[in-house]
């Protein structure tokens, strides 16, 4: 007999814990969220900063779904910056630098608002569970807990390792014990589980930073919140400091190189390409003469400053050293030593697009455990995970999200049909249909979803709703507001003049075409709330690309929801190589979309396994 019973347990308090543990709680299940330290919940391990090209698109999701990061980073954020803003809407990427103690304080203030969600200070030892289905966990105090689903959002800690040069510390981040005892839990059920890495810079103390020397980057001045909840962003915007490696600082790397953890043998893992350790920088890219670094203040009363661009496993007197040698760092006292830190993760292929574990009913996995990096990645599964934990103990059906309506649905998509070879990392390149899939307009396409599962709060609804009315509004107003192009030039906005009478929404279709332009023409659009018409001149800027866009978009949501039943016969497939064959066996793809991603998968083979499909009865992912 359990010691106590919930409808759904998150083990981990970290960026997809969290995330996970209010899902389930705003859809009703009573959810324990088991952490080692309540205090840490929130904690931005690495880099103090939400958001940035692709990962901004993220929160904005899981902000549209009524999750807490977007609200957290409005609450905590110190420099907000739309990243991209010379390029089109389409790849804008929001960004805040973070005041590390607001955000933390913001995310506990925001969970303490769940009646339904209890947090246990506690480490869980293993699994309860009942062959392949799994019950519960067991905590390092003996405690049982029983549930109808779990939640494991692990982050670095499931045997986590440091890497300071030769040393190395047990831990799954600086001054926290690792998860030791879930792998061979994991195991057991028949997941396969390997190694990845990441790695953290020096914390350096700001008030021996030479900052009068250096180039400094302010916040935008009109910044833009994360949260369709928030109205203004009232904490006080503060501005960075620049600065860049010089040929003394490669040169002291170059000679040390073999210390480094990293180039020594002592880590198995692999580490994120696209966030790179000095060492590699150096390694990899030496003919530079120098490689950015920002000095990120951590927070508005905190003089600790965390130098962005060069994480390192170094030994701590090599890492002093090259650090000294940047400009406005001669004098710098170094707070916390970078190291590297490896963790086992599970292959994410093994996972359904709910984020199930296939083999193992009532276990979802959340975050780094799924070969992830990033605080937004991992929020994203979290939330996907905790909503489908809490449908699967009410005894209802998985909801997964599709390539074409989220980033989410990207992200879950790569994991699950192409696993990881390094820690994977959000881009806007990776999504396909990225002018539909905006960070502006993640409200539009989410929350109508989110209101039906039960996973947006009334007060939000009641807000969108009356949104959505607003921006619909105005955006069948502008196609009946027309002009002659002489009359457009009188009121000072340039058109071809040929004689056509054009509509306002045509006006605003036009890329050098703003907001303004068509107040200039028509006036009494001055009176329109600025900040749905911003959106609605987004809007009219995309609308003919859109368009052509939706029968691409019809085409792979029509072999998304082709489902592939989890016992088919790929052997019964007589015109499909013997090859393929037995890739799509291991792999199990869930769908005709995933199938035809996979390497080697031919247009004919497509058709092959459609054909078979067809004559078997439907089944399929709620989304």
């Amino acid at each position: 007999m359990s010691d106590q019973a919930f409808d759904v347990i998150v083990v981990g308090g970290g960026h997809a814990g969290t995330e996970a543990a209010a899902a389930a709680a705003r859809m009703g299940a009573m959810t324990a969220l088991v952490t080692h330290r309540a205090d840490t919940i929130g904690v931005m391990s690495c880099n103090p900063a939400i958001g940035g090209l692709g990962k901004g698109h993220l929160v904005r999701e899981i902000d549209a779904l009524d999750g807490i990061m977007g609200r957290a980073a409005d609450l905590g954020g110190i420099q907000f910056r739309m990243l991209n803003r010379k390029k089109g809407p389409a790849v804008w990427g929001p960004r805040t630098q973070a005041d590390r103690k607001l955000y933390k304080e913001a995310v506990q203030r925001l969970l303490s608002d769940y009646q339904n969600l209890e947090i246990i200070e506690a480490g869980v030892t293993r699994f309860i569970r009942d062959s392949s289905e799994i019950n519960g966990v067991i905590l390092d105090d003996g405690r049982s807990l029983s549930s109808g689903a779990v939640v494991l959002t692990s982050g670095t800690f499931l045997n986590g390792l440091i890497h300071i040069g030769d040393r190395k510390i047990p831990a799954g981040r600086a001054g926290e014990p690792p998860a030791l005892g879930l792998s061979g839990d994991l195991v057991a059920l028949g997941l396969r589980l390997g190694r990845l890495k990441t790695g953290t810079p020096a914390r350096l103390d700001g008030k021996t930073i030479r900052w009068e020397m250096l180039e400094m980057q302010e916040a935008d001045p009109d910044p833009i919140p994360f949260s369709f909840m928030t109205e203004s962003i009232s904490t006080r915007q503060i501005a960075c400091g620049i600065t860049r490696t010089i040929s003394e600082t490669h040169r002291i790397i170059r000679d040390n190189i073999h210390r480094s953890a990293m180039y020594s043998g002592q880590i198995e893992g692999v580490g994120p390409r696209y966030c790179p350790s000095i060492e590699d920088k150096i390694n990899r890219f030496g003919d530079r003469d120098g490689h950015q670094i920002f000095l990120e203040p951590e927070g508005l009363d905190d003089d600790t400053v965390y130098p962005n661009g060069i994480s390192t496993s170094l030994p701590e007197e090599v890492q002093d050293a090259f650090i000294r040698s940047i400009p406005g760092l001669e004098n710098v006292r170094i707070l916390q030593p970078g190291y590297a830190i490896e963790y086992d993760y599970v292959d994410p292929q093994q996972l359904d697009l709910s984020l199930s574990v296939k083999c193992a009913r009532g276990l979802f996995l959340a975050g780094q455990i799924n070969g992830t990096t990033g605080y937004e990645e991992a929020g994203a599964q979290g939330l996907l995970a905790g909503l489908n934990a809490a449908r699967h103990a009410a005894g209802k059906g998985m909801i997964s999200f599709s390539r074409t309506n989220s980033y989410i649905g990207v992200m879950v998509d790569d994991l699950t049909s192409r696993g990881v070879a390094e820690p994977y990392r959000m881009f806007t390149s990776r999504a396909e249909y990225r002018l539909s899939l905006r960070a502006d307009n993640a409200d539009m396409r989410l929350s109508p979803l989110g209101i039906e599962l039960g996973c947006v709060g009334p007060v939000r609804a009641k807000k969108f709703k009356t949104y959505e009315v607003q921006r619909q509004g105005l955006f069948d107003t502008l196609e009946t507001l027309i002009a002659s192009s002489a009359a457009m030039a009188l009121a000072g906005v340039s058109v071809n003049q040929d004689g056509r009478r054009r509509s306002a929404r045509e006006v605003l279709s036009y890329p050098d075409r703003s907001w303004d332009d068509v107040v200039r023409i028509w006036p009494d659009l001055a009176s329109k709330d600025r900040k749905i018409a911003d959106l609605v001149a987004i809007d009219c800027l995309y609308h003919v690309y859109l368009e052509r866009q939706n029968a691409d978009v019809i085409s792979v949501k029509s072999e998304e929801d082709r489902q592939i039943p989890g016992d088919f016969d790929y052997d019964s497939l007589s015109g499909l190589s013997n090859e393929l064959k037995s890739k799509l066996t291991a792999l199990r793809p869930l769908n005709v979309a995933q199938a035809s991603r996979l390497e080697g998968m031919t247009p004919a083979a497509v058709a092959l396994l459609i054909a078979h499909l067809r004559k078997i009865p439907p089944i399929g992912l709620a989304s």
